[in-house]
């Protein structure tokens, strides 16, 4: 039997571990832990996901909230360190996902442990050091035994860096297994009758990062833009709470409010978010996960970054990379409006089939 810990700590952790989760159920031989460290806390942001997701309830919860990254990366070391030192049987094996803080902290806790880990959706690169996020992937890389990733830009930037082949797999984007898997569920969903939208003819935004949040200026510009397009297309802007709290203190929240063809929503469940998403006419974002989703589904995904670590969305994909320029931005938006924007497909083995080959690495690698 070998024993597994499976590390979730926010919201597209739990899109990604929850196919693992499944796939798992037909390894007699396997006992996966479900540990969720508390990174999101938010019902909104947590606890709905697991419930849209099918994703059962963590066997481990540890509450550990919010704060600044070393503060909060302190106290997820110390309670998984914990939790590592004290289970019974030990743990063979750590597989963390993605690129949050709990990923880097239960990397570094196990490791000092000589616990291995497993990192799924590894070799993913901005090449921007300013994002958090590119830390905690370079961390959790260099510090992981089995390396599995989700597109060939992955496979390279490992080989670059002078990881040993052995060590790393071609497995695919396990988040699209759960798109695959909740896309029909979603479209049945009764949220688009709700806010008296048709398929196909609205836009959806979401954006979060600091680059595009932080400054008023940049915030503003984006504010301008929205409500420019919201005059010939519907916008709904599910907003984060760190987006809503900018927005206040940057007095731009009742310029938005205030436009008649623009949505302004709280935080959404998945199945709710995805409703959403997968019937719009384009998606504007920084997320990163958005880029992925929007490529599955061939819908136009305008990207508020100057890079990112998903390069196939673009190459392959429906994504273009308008940083956080609003002409840029309004430029893409015309070219929709007008047919004119560029198609994308869906890359090789974003199939829905990643968590069981993720799975069958797992359980054949040597601890």
């Amino acid at each position: 039997m070998k024993h597994f810990a499976c590390i979730v700590g926010a919201r597209p952790n739990f899109m990604k571990m929850a196919p693992i989760l499944r796939a798992f159920e037909d390894c007699v031989d396997a006992d996966p832990i479900l540990i969720h460290t508390g990174q999101h806390y938010d019902h909104n942001l947590s606890d709905i996901f697991f419930e849209d997701l099918g994703l059962r309830f963590p066997d481990i919860s540890l509450g550990v909230g919010s704060g600044s990254h070393g503060e909060q990366t302190g106290r997820l070391i110390i309670e998984l360190e914990r939790v590592f030192t004290q289970a019974q049987p030990a743990f063979d094996r750590v597989v963390v996902v993605g690129d949050v803080n709990s990923t880097m902290a239960a990397t570094l806790a196990a490791v000092k442990l000589h616990i291995p880990v497993a990192h799924v959706e590894a070799g993913l690169r901005s090449f921007d050091r300013r994002m958090p996020e590119e830390t905690n992937r370079i961390v959790t890389d260099s510090l992981s035994d089995l390396l599995l990733v989700s597109e060939p830009s992955g496979v390279e930037n490992l080989t670059k860096e002078g990881h040993s082949g052995d060590r790393i797999r071609l497995v695919g984007n396990v988040m699209i297994d759960t798109l695959f898997r909740c896309v029909a569920e979603a479209a049945n969903q009764p949220l688009l009758t709700e806010l008296g939208l048709e398929a196909g003819t609205y836009a959806v935004v979401t954006a979060h990062r600091p680059s595009n949040v932080d400054r008023p200026e940049t915030l503003q510009g984006l504010v301008e833009v929205l409500i420019s397009v919201s005059e010939e297309l519907p916008v709904v802007f599910p907003v984060h709470p760190r987006t809503r709290a900018r927005l206040e203190s940057f007095k731009l929240i009742r310029a938005l409010e205030s436009a008649s063809g623009v949505r302004i929503l709280e935080p959404l469940g998945y199945l709710d978010f995805l409703a959403l998403t997968s019937q719009s006419r384009v998606i504007v974002t920084d997320s990163g996960g958005l880029q992925e989703e929007s490529t599955a589904l061939e819908i136009p995904c305008l990207t508020m970054r100057e890079n990112t670590e998903r390069p196939v969305t673009v190459t392959e994909g429906t994504s273009t990379l308008c940083g956080s320029d609003p002409q840029v931005l309004d430029d893409n938006l015309r070219a929709i409006l007008n047919g004119t924007y560029k198609s994308g497909s869906c890359p090789e083995l974003w199939d829905g089939q990643a968590a069981n080959r993720i799975v069958a690495e797992l359980m054949s690698s040597r601890d």
